[in-house]
Formats: C-alpha cells, structure tokens, sequence
C-alpha cells in the first residue's frame, strides 16, 4: 500500500448509472478497479454510488440488480458519473419500457451534468451520453459495432475509430466492455499514480493494453505485463528509486536469483533489459521535474540519476524525439 498511512483519505463520489439491460462487466470491471485503488493506496477513496431510474433491474447476463438508489437532484461539484454500456434487445424483444427509461437518464443527464464533473462513459454508455448533448464537439468512441448509432446520436461528436479509450477533457469514453478495465486503469494512474494502477492490474491479472493512438503509457507502467514475482519485486524497488546506483548484484538480491539469471528473466518477461528499465524510469523522473520546476538540466540529470547533462540527453533520445528542453512549461 502507498500513502501516509493513519490519515483520512479524501473521498470522491463516483455514481454509477445503470441503463436497462446494463452490460454486467461494463459495470463491474471499472468498479473493481476503483475499489481495488482504494486498497493498494491510502490517501484517495472512491465512495460508488449506484443509481438508475429504476430501483431494480435484469443485468445482460440475467442476474437481477437491486437495491439501485434513484438518480439524485444534484450532484458534487467533483463528482464522477460512470455510464455504464448495455446490450442489443433481443430480435422481437419488446423495448418501449426501457426505451423511457433511458430517455429518463438522458433528461436526468442534460439536467445534471456541469463542467466539473468528470464523465466515464463505458462501452455504449457514450451513446446515452450523446443524446444528452454530452459529446458534442468532444472525441469520443464506442464499441466497435456501435459507431454508426454514437454518430446518429450526436451529429457533432467526433467518434474515434479502433481505440481502447479517449480522453476529451472531461468526458472520458472507452471500447467495448473489457476496455472500460483499461479505462479505469488509466484514470487510476492519472490520479492516484502510475504504481497503484500497475498494482491493482497485477491484482486484477489483466495487461495494461495500448493501441498506437492511445495515450502514450507511463515509464511506471511499461514492462509490467508480467506475471514473475521476483521481476516484479525488482521493478518495485527500482522505482521506488530510480535515481539511486542501482548494481546488478544488489536487484539480484531483490530477486532471490543470480545476476546471470535475473538478466535472462527481465529481458523475458519485461521485454528489455535491466539498465534499460533503470533509464526510462530516470528518464521519466527527469521528465517530471523538468515540468514542474525551474531546475536546470545539470540538477535534472544529477537528481534523477544521470552522470551528466550528456548521458541524460542520450537515454532521453532513445525514448523522445524532442529533446528535454521541449518539455519544459511555460507561462
């Protein structure tokens, strides 16, 4: 677990709306992901919120939802609304009763929503969430096999083809439903830290998926779609410390191998070698003060582990095509 251990977590309010016919993973692969972040870290809690128009309800696969709270009048100013996905009507299915009860969300939605809130929209969640007037203008996405009815929802929306998920400001919208795991992963490591998100994935056993045009995966998380204990303890105690003089025989020792054996397992289940994972981590944590102080690049390179100015721009340019100066903030 990370955080200062004894002192009261902030809460934010996550309110997960349940459409008729909800797409059970939909909302349960996200929730879990959150309620696993609040154990791995001690300093946020997300307190889920189940809501919809009805106080009960049939999910995709059968399994009977209760005890569903009514959607309320107002919300949070930092509130997070999870939209959850549903599935088609079977052919014949007669549909005019969930029908009113999704327009009853899209109202509650229009009426609700404020600049603030954070959207999650899950699978065809964004739909609902089109209807609503929610995706106009924004770049959003959906299940494959709902493109068409997220365009025909919302004229204005800019859908997204063959993504995992797209952040828009604040309306975040993800792929058909496993995706929306890797949706609340990243907005796990966005705000509660690379480390927790790449802890609760390993917990959940899933990878931490990427597609070319997705935001680019944070060096905390890259060569952690593993499932080796020993690499793993490695890769803890590295970044724990990136800067520190990291020997081969002392993250041997970690791992409870020798130096000849631990190289050969990182290489295999990390996919790059030691000293590599050791200069994207630097590399990453010369980043971030590059862009969040005014340290020149001789204290970049010293505080984040480099011998010199000269050694942080090469291992920088094995990984960006800018060079570190590029990154620094202005104004």
């Amino acid at each position: 677990m990370t955080g200062c251990s004894g002192r009261t977590p902030e809460t934010v309010p996550v309110y997960v709306v349940l459409p008729p016919r909800a797409m059970l993973l939909d909302v349960a692969g996200p929730t879990e992901v959150l309620r696993r972040a609040g154990v791995e870290q001690d300093g946020l809690a997300f307190a889920l919120n189940f809501v919809g128009p009805l106080p009960e309800m049939a999910s995709s696969v059968g399994l009977v939802l209760s005890h569903i709270a009514p959607l309320p009048d107002r919300l949070p100013p930092d509130a997070i609304i999870m939209l959850s996905g549903n599935i088609d009507p079977l052919p014949g299915q007669d549909v005019r009763a969930d029908n009113v009860q999704e327009q009853v969300i899209v109202d509650w939605l229009r009426r609700t929503v404020r600049p603030g809130h954070l959207l999650l929209c899950i699978c065809s969640g964004s739909i609902i969430a089109a209807r609503a007037g929610l995706m106009e203008g924004r770049a959003c996405t959906t299940h494959h096999s709902s493109y068409d009815a997220l365009r025909q929802a919302s004229a204005a929306a800019r859908v997204v083809e063959n993504r995992l998920f797209v952040e828009d400001g604040n309306c975040w919208s993800s792929a058909g439903i496993t995706a929306g795991i890797d949706l609340a992963l990243h907005f796990v490591a966005r705000r509660c830290g690379p480390g927790v998100a790449a802890a609760v994935a390993r917990y959940l056993v899933v990878y931490m998926r990427r597609t070319g045009a997705d935001p680019q995966l944070s060096p905390w998380l890259e060569g952690r779609n593993h499932l080796h204990p020993a690499i793993h303890r490695v890769q803890d105690a590295i970044a724990n410390d990136p800067a520190r003089d990291w020997s081969l025989t002392t993250l041997a020792d970690i791992a409870h191998a020798s130096p000849r054996h631990l190289s050969r397992l990182f290489r295999e289940h990390a996919g790059m070698t030691v000293p590599d994972y050791v200069n994207r981590l630097r590399v990453g944590l010369a980043r971030r003060m590059i862009e969040n102080s005014r340290l020149d690049m001789e204290a970049v390179a010293e505080r984040a582990g480099f011998g010199s100015t000269r050694q942080l721009r090469r291992a920088w340019g094995r990984l960006h095509d800018a060079p570190p100066s590029a990154a620094r903030r202005t104004g």
